[in-house]
């Protein structure tokens, strides 16, 4: 009877695959309601032959947000235009998710440039669909953040992820009710 329950509990483990939620290397759990989500890698749901990232919902308030991010020094972006490009995974998402970036000043609490594709949500269950967030990084900054929300419940994957300089040619993305400032005045 033991070696049976045994044989069960390791298939059960085999068909989860390699998922662990824990410390995830040069990844930060963050945002309103980080208490209610856990983040980690899954081998299992990747396309890029390794391990996939992911935030998931575990309980508790569920009415705001966690995000799966990082945090970097800006300097080498500084005055740079710069994307962070990723495709990205749902399950049972209730609210919305999406990618998001923000530059900081070294004195400022709020962001210079910042967007969170709030008006281009990911919600349900999705799979896997190229997202990316692009912004240009002020001469000053000194963090850059970037990384997946998740808001509500559900569980967000992210894999092939690149954070490159881009040229003037790509777009910036502007948070609904902000505008780009012109280049030029119109005098």
């Amino acid at each position: 009877m033991k070696t049976k329950i045994l044989s069960v509990v390791l298939l059960a483990a085999a068909l989860c695959g390699s998922v662990h939620a824990a410390r995830v290397e040069g990844w930060i759990l963050s945002g309103a309601r980080a208490g209610s989500y856990e983040i980690g890698e899954d081998a299992g749901e990747s396309r890029s032959n390794k391990m996939s990232r992911f935030i998931r919902y575990t309980g508790g308030d569920a009415s705001s947000f966690g995000t799966l991010m990082q945090q970097i020094s800006a300097k080498n972006y500084q005055g740079k235009r710069v994307r962070f490009q990723a495709i990205v995974k749902t399950r049972d998402v209730s609210s919305w998710a999406g990618l998001w970036m923000s530059a900081l000043r070294s004195r400022d609490e709020r962001p210079d440039a910042f967007y969170n594709s709030q008006d281009k949500p990911i919600a349900g269950t999705t799979d896997w669909q190229l997202r990316s967030v692009t912004l240009d990084i002020p001469e000053d900054a000194t963090v850059l953040n970037f990384g997946v929300i998740n808001a509500g419940k559900g569980q967000v994957w992210i894999d092939e992820l690149s954070l490159e300089v881009v040229g003037k040619d790509v777009p910036v993305d502007v948070m609904p009710g902000r505008s780009v400032p012109a280049e030029a005045p119109t005098l």
